[in-house]
């Protein structure tokens, strides 16, 4: 078959070979649905540019390397998805296993006890000078309010004044902290 040119012959072109390029296009493609489209899409470009055919050529061959450059481009496509995807999926396990690791080395203790020493520093730090020096010497030096009120010269009440104080802003500093202890605790 050299130059179907009218409608009849192709229809009869079409007939005899759209089975077989179908099965040729889906060898490679392995998607019966996409195999028509293809082959189907080859028959309509070489109706489209019949015309344009050297007298002469060999319509089955020109038809065939239609389908075998559209298989290749859906080919071609196909693998750039599957890198794309393997692409993503090495991502997707490499987050997994980060977020695993992470997770296996998180120490609940350290990080709760590490903010919360940051945030009695924090509030320890915003206290007056005097305050600070009497909560330090009652808290860390285990002074009774009586040996801090004579070493600073002031009264047994003085002191209370002040170690409230700083009792009052480290309960206020850490009240969301308060909750979360009672909520482990209560249960």
């Amino acid at each position: 078959m050299t130059e179907p040119f009218d409608l009849k012959s192709f229809n009869k072109f079409y007939t005899d070979y759209h089975p077989r390029f179908i099965r040729f296009a889906n060898t490679y493609v392995r998607d019966i649905s996409i195999a028509e489209d293809i082959t189907t899409e080859a028959f309509m470009a070489y109706w489209e540019n019949r015309q344009n055919l050297a007298s002469g050529s060999n319509v089955k061959a020109y038809v065939l390397t239609i389908i075998k450059n559209k298989c290749l481009n859906y080919l071609e496509h196909k693998s750039l998805q599957n890198k794309t995807l393997d692409n993503i999926q090495t991502l997707a396990h490499w987050e997994l296993n980060m977020r695993i690791t992470t997770l296996s080395a998180c120490n609940p203790e350290e990080l709760f006890s590490a903010e919360v020493e940051k945030i009695i520093n924090q509030t320890l730090a915003s206290l007056p000078e005097r305050t600070l020096e009497i909560f330090r010497m009652s808290r860390y030096e285990n002074k009774s309010h009586k040996e801090i009120a004579e070493a600073l010269n002031i009264t047994t009440k003085g002191v209370e004044f002040h170690i409230t104080k700083a009792l009052s802003q480290l309960r206020s500093s850490l009240k969301d902290y308060m909750s979360v202890f009672l909520a482990f605790f209560s249960i």
